[in-house]
């Protein structure tokens, strides 16, 4: 008679934690929603602003019919050969950058990894500026030498890293004096370099949205409709690699193999925002972090961090057009100027947690 009690009282005890997880991943569902509802307001929001103010400021309302092809000849060229293009640019570039980040911390499980700290993008930088100051180049070519470049960079600290299985803080490691000896060579090219042509290659050392064309955005945006879709199907198994190789495995999940993908996939992204708009700094790195702080789990949270990153692009950029009157700087310097303080106080926090240890 005792043992059916002992049953039913287990099972009660089962079905209510299978309830409380329940409710707990509504209430994560909720607040995502509602996180993702905020950004993506909040980034209309700053693209319509942007559309508008200006030298020549325009109405909502005008600014409508020119996107639809109905405003008049001048409201047209404002708002779809000046604005647009950079907008959009802007939002394409924010979104590779951003969900790199969140793959290559998640990844490699390091709030420091990131393709702006780690010389990936420097490596796009230095293949850029190579073409433009040694190889005389320009256009196209340059987007496509800065791409392999920041495919060779990433290739070779993988190679490094790997050695005797991957290790999250060794890439870093590697990845950091990467970036000094990349740095060092973009240094020589420009002290090297005429005047005239060390102007134009500074785009590529801060990154900048003021040469936006349609023709590169139709790039850009090829590009994404290919990556973004192989990273939505391969991000399940991310989230498994975060239980642990050996779980991983025991799952049907070869931990080498799809880490070594989802490190590529983030590469091509990177390679891809950065062969597009030059290196605009701590994108990559501040945009997963934030958004997993908004939502409130410590889960990939692509969709939010690439919408962050899509805020703090747009609204930087903004900044970097009009905080100064008429002189307009490149949009990662104001980005540069976000990150850094953020990037100084995970360092000052990480040191005081190994200081208490």
């Amino acid at each position: 008679m005792t043992a059916p009690v002992i049953t039913r009282t287990g099972d009660g005890e089962q079905a209510e934690g299978v309830r409380a997880v329940r409710a707990a991943r509504r209430a994560r569902g909720r607040r995502s929603t509602i996180v993702v509802a905020v950004l993506a307001s909040l980034g209309l929001a700053i693209a319509a602003v942007s559309l508008c103010v200006g030298a020549y400021t325009i109405g909502v309302p005008r600014v409508v019919l020119a996107l639809l092809g109905l405003g008049d000849e001048g409201d047209s060229f404002v708002v779809l050969q000046l604005r647009a293009p950079r907008l959009v640019l802007g939002i394409l570039t924010a979104v590779a950058f951003a969900t790199a980040g969140a793959l290559f911390q998640s990844v490699l499980r390091n709030p420091l990894a990131s393709p702006d700290l780690i010389g990936v993008s420097g490596g796009a930088s230095f293949a850029a500026v190579f073409a433009i100051l040694v190889l005389g180049w320009s256009g196209v070519a340059v987007s496509a030498l800065a791409f392999l470049g920041a495919l060779t960079v990433a290739a070779a600290i993988y190679l490094l890293a790997s050695r005797g299985g991957l290790s999250g803080f060794r890439f870093v490691l590697i990845g950091i004096a990467v970036a000094f000896m990349v740095t060092a060579a973009l240094n020589f090219l420009i002290t090297r370099a005429d005047v005239t042509d060390a102007r134009v290659a500074i785009v590529w050392l801060v990154g900048s949205l003021g040469g936006a064309r349609w023709a590169e955005i139709v790039t850009v945006a090829v590009a994404l409709a290919v990556l973004l879709p192989l990273t939505a199907i391969v991000a399940p198994r991310l989230r498994i690699l975060q239980l642990g190789d050996d779980s991983a495995t025991g799952l049907g999940v070869p931990a080498a193999r799809a880490r070594l993908v989802l490190i590529a996939l983030a590469v091509a992204l990177v390679a891809v925002g950065t062969a597009a708009a030059g290196p605009i700094a701590f994108v990559a790195f501040v945009s997963a972090p934030i958004a997993r702080r908004l939502v409130g789990t410590g889960g990939l949270s692509l969709v939010p961090s690439a919408l962050v990153g899509v805020v703090v692009v747009t609204a930087s950029d903004f900044v970097a057009q009009h905080a100064l009157g008429a002189v307009q700087v490149p949009v990662g310097v104001v980005t540069g100027v976000v990150g850094a303080p953020y990037l100084l106080w995970l360092l000052g926090t990480a040191g005081r947690s190994r200081g208490g240890d």
